[in-house]
């Protein structure tokens, strides 16, 4: 494997600008070729180190090391390629991300590039993707412009689901506690100040309104804060019996610990990314239970739960309860597309656009380039992030509400 740290950067306009205006690489044909070149760019140090280190690396780790074991990638004439890595770490820069995906198209020369991690640097890199000819799927990226995107970039695939969808879900559950005299009809959220943050929330705001929730307090932060004692105090001051936070890894962790100081227990307590993390978990024990957040896994799935212990077997970590198992279904997708087609990455994007695929996540079938059947609301409940919602998908369990108080620790 090839580590490369890029300390240079361009604003990333003008990064943009540039590499788009570049000329696409000719794809790879050699048929002496030893390996097949797979690169990526991650975020190994920085603010989003945090969730590639659960959700992404992880996976694409222990994806090489099972296909490598087994001997390569198979090809459609039954022969094998051992995969070779090429990655880069962008330190958490869209700028550096951008420079990063140009330099494994044009300069590395690779067979097929992964994605990044987070809505943001998905969307960032589209554009190249696109330019060079490479499928993109995108799992750490929640979008409603999923559709539209597809249109734009044929080989685009978003497989994580748009705010809507979640919001929705979370919608519907809060207001069936609302009918049921639970809780209050009214919630406080507040979001990030990035793609995910601004999906969710914009996308929230109607599905609040349409399930006969009040908004009573709406507030966008800037990613990297790290006070959020203001934001404690006025949502408990406006009434909400709920409140909701679409939040990234290092601001999921500081409202958890900031509520609980300032004893804001809330019956619903509904954070973003990060809640699925088992460390989140372990690290809350009690105070978890029955926080609700995206994602959640069915615990009697057993292609998951195989899934599940073969990660940690041999990366020493459990993945995290979201999107881990979609991060590694995508690359088994991959794998099989590439089986079947070869190395050609036009007939590669057409097998991922209509093929059928035997995964970790089960049976997926895309629809227009996105994955539709998802898990989309998760409550921490003795001690494991299980699936609430949708409430009528099989594996689902009842959430509990309202939310248990603080425990002493």
């Amino acid at each position: 494997m090839t580590t490369i740290t890029r300390r240079h950067a361009l604003r990333y306009l003008g990064a943009s600008a540039i590499l788009l205006a570049a000329a696409a690489p000719i794809a790879a044909t050699a048929d002496d070729r030893t390996s097949v070149k797979i690169g990526y760019a991650v975020s190994k140090t920085g603010g989003n180190a945090g969730g590639v280190g659960i959700t992404t690396l992880p996976n694409y780790e222990l994806w090489v090391k099972d296909v490598n074991d087994a001997g390569g990638l198979e090809l459609p004439d039954g022969t094998r390629l051992p995969i070779e890595v090429i990655e880069y770490d962008d330190r958490s820069s869209a700028e550096e991300v951008v420079r990063s995906v140009e330099r494994l198209a044009t300069q590395d020369e690779v067979d097929f590039i992964l994605p990044p991690w987070g809505t943001g640097f998905n969307l960032a890199v589209a554009p190249l993707f696109d330019r060079y000819g490479y499928p993109q799927l995108a799992v750490s990226a929640v979008t409603d412009k999923a559709p539209e995107f597809v249109k734009r970039w044929d080989k685009s695939y978003w497989l994580l689901g748009g705010g809507h969808d979640y919001a929705d879900a979370l919608a519907k559950v809060l207001s069936k506690a609302s009918s049921d005299g639970t809780i209050n009809s009214k919630v406080a959220m507040i979001s990030v100040a990035d793609g995910f943050g601004i999906d969710l929330v914009t996308a929230a705001r109607p599905a609040m309104e349409n399930a006969g929730i009040e908004v009573v307090y709406d507030v966008t932060y800037p990613a990297g804060t790290t006070d959020f004692t203001s934001v404690i105090n006025e949502a408990a001051a406006s009434g909400a019996d709920s409140f909701v936070a679409f939040s990234y890894p290092p601001e999921t962790f500081a409202l958890t610990q900031q509520a609980q100081v300032a004893n804001f227990n809330p019956k619903v307590l509904y954070l973003g990314v990060g809640t699925g993390f088992p460390v989140y978990g372990k690290n809350n024990g009690a105070n978890a239970e029955g926080i609700m957040s995206l994602g959640g896994i069915d615990y009697n799935n057993p292609e998951n739960m195989a899934y599940r212990a073969r990660h940690e077997e041999v990366t020493g970590k459990a993945p995290d309860l979201w999107g881990s198992v979609i991060t590694y279904s995508s690359l088994q997708m991959l794998q099989e597309a590439i089986k079947r087609r070869g190395l050609d990455r036009d007939a590669v994007s057409d097998e991922l656009s209509n093929g059928t695929f035997q995964t970790a996540a089960g049976e997926i079938t895309l629809e227009d380039n996105q994955l539709r059947t998802l898990w989309l609301t998760g409550q921490w409940q003795d001690g494991k992030f299980v699936a609430v919602a949708p409430t009528d998908r099989d594996g689902a369990t009842a959430p509990i509400l309202p939310k248990t108080a603080w425990q002493a620790q």
